[in-house]
Formats: structure tokens, C-alpha cells, sequence
């Protein structure tokens, strides 16, 4: 196996303006997240959130700590949450197995000093996506279920936004620290998320989005409401979003979205909503 990470820094909205198309891309997308029996990782400083995938096909992965974290074990001074978005296998937390299938997730408290992620069958295998941020106290590892899962149906089908929201990792659902993760699951003839956007300068977010069909792509939009930008994305790619940037995208088709979030507040409907209108 292999662990592999990249770093982005973090960016000034006034320099961000004047980024052309390769610099922004540079900076905000996450191309390549899943390869065969490696885990890939990005570091942001946004925050210091990590995003990443595992995909053990023919071998069980663990996550290794990294040169950026300083840590004897990756856990250490982290929380972290894991889903399942494709085929079935499970997650090993210090000897405990988490049995885990599409939507399934666990979450990782500060201190777990062993995570190992497994498929069921290496002809289907499963991959994870996981999110981590710094925690600054240990909460007891736990899996989520399908019952503990909160939902929301959000939009309608006159505005094309019509979709679920499954909200899994809260401290509403899980006792946590910063970390905040769910899955937006846009129906079919919908093709915007997260419209009207908003910002929530307390805390920053990451998107990866999957389930886009060959052949279809994400337009995702970010900057500042009244200096917006656009990055196309393809399918199983990830886009960091500062807390000064808007986050809202249209897909070519319907899709999937997981989205991560981390800082100062875990109110989830802390936001500062822009309707459409007032976008430029």
C-alpha cells in the first residue's frame, strides 16, 4: 500500500480575483482521490482540514500518519469521519470492526491509534471518503446508522434543485468536536445544490462530488458573492471552499455530494444566505 498527500494553502479573497483558470484549479481542486490500494489525502490549511479516500482492493490499508500532522499515529490530536460511497467492507478502529455499506459511516475520536479500512469482495471493492479535522477533546468512536441519519427534502423541481439531504456526522447525532459531515443526494431532472448559496464564515467546507455519470460534469461555483467564479469538475473530484466563498454548483446531470465542515461553530443552520439575484 502507499499514502500519498498534497498541500494547499490558504488564500486572500482579493488575490483570488485575479487567478485565470489553471491557478484556481491549482489551488481549490482535489482532481484524484481513490487509487487501487493506496490512501490519497489533501491538507488544506483552510482550517487544517484533511480530505481523502481509501480503496483496498487487494490489501487491507491503514491510515498512516503523515510528515504534515507531526504525530506519532494519525488520530492523535484528530477526529476524524469516514462513508462508505461504493460496495461493502468495513473499518477497524483499535480491533473494533465497523461493518459498513453505501452511506454508512463511523466516526474516529482523538486518540484511536489504528484505522484500517477493508473491502468484502476485492472484484467489488469499497471505497471510503474521509474528512479530519484538529479536535481538542477525545469523543468515544461510534458508527452511524442508517436510523441515526438525519434527513431533509430540500428544493423543488421548478428551480431544479430538488434533493436529500442526509446530515450523519452532527453532534446532534454523534458527540464531536469541529468536524461536521453529510451527503446531498440530488433527484433525478435536479441539477443545482446548495441555491440560494450562502457563506458561513465560522467554519470552512469541502464538496466531493460522485455519481456523476461518464460524460457529465459539476460546474461548481465559489468566491465571494459579488466575485464569483467557476471550476468544472468531474466525477469522485473534491473542491476545498475557504469561509469567505460561497459554494453552490450545476451538473450537467443529477449527482451526489458529500460535503465536510469544520471551525468555530456547530450550529449547522449558521449561515449567511445570498439569494440568487444578488450574485455577480
Amino acid at each position: 500500500m502507499k499514502t500519498v498527500i498534497e498541500e494547499r494553502w490558504g488564500t486572500h479573497p482579493n488575490d483570488v480575483k485575479n487567478y485565470d483558470t489553471t491557478q484556481l484549479r491549482n489551488e481549490f481542486l482535489v482532481e484524484k482521490l481513490f487509487e487501487a490500494d493506496a490512501v490519497l489525502m489533501t491538507y488544506t490549511h483552510n482550517d487544517r482540514l484533511v480530505i481523502g479516500g481509501a480503496l483496498p482492493v487487494k490489501e487491507a490499508l491503514k491510515l498512516e500518519t503523515v510528515d504534515l500532522i507531526r504525530s506519532e499515529y494519525f488520530c492523535e490530536r484528530r477526529e476524524l469521519g469516514i462513508i462508505c460511497i461504493e460496495g461493502e467492507g468495513s473499518v477497524v478502529v483499535d480491533g473494533t470492526e465497523y461493518k459498513l455499506g453505501f452511506k454508512d459511516a463511523v466516526y474516529v475520536g482523538r486518540g484511536s491509534k489504528e484505522v484500517i479500512f477493508k473491502s468484502n469482495d476485492s472484484s467489488k471493492p469499497a471505497k471510503f471518503y474521509f474528512a479530519s479535522s484538529p479536535a481538542h477533546k477525545a469523543y468515544p468512536t461510534a458508527q452511524i446508522t442508517s436510523e441515526m441519519r438525519r434527513t431533509r427534502d430540500l428544493g423543488v423541481k421548478a428551480t431544479s434543485n430538488e434533493r436529500l439531504l442526509n446530515q450523519i456526522i452532527l453532534s446532534e447525532i454523534v458527540p464531536c468536536c469541529q468536524l461536521q459531515m453529510g451527503m446531498t443526494e440530488l433527484k433525478e431532472g435536479s441539477v443545482w445544490n446548495t441555491m440560494p448559496p450562502h457563506t458561513h464564515s465560522r467554519r470552512m467546507e469541502a464538496y466531493f462530488y460522485f455519481k456523476v455519470p461518464e460524460g457529465q460534469a459539476v460546474c461548481h461555483f465559489m468566491g465571494q458573492p459579488q466575485e464569483t467564479r467557476h471550476i468544472f469538475m468531474g466525477n469522485e473530484q473534491a473542491v476545498i471552499s475557504p469561509s469567505w466563498s460561497i459554494h453552490s454548483a450545476a451538473g450537467t446531470s443529477n449527482y451526489t455530494f458529500i460535503w465536510a465542515m469544520c471551525g468555530e461553530n456547530l450550529d449547522y443552520d449558521d449561515m449567511d444566505t445570498f439569494t440568487a439575484d444578488k450574485l455577480r
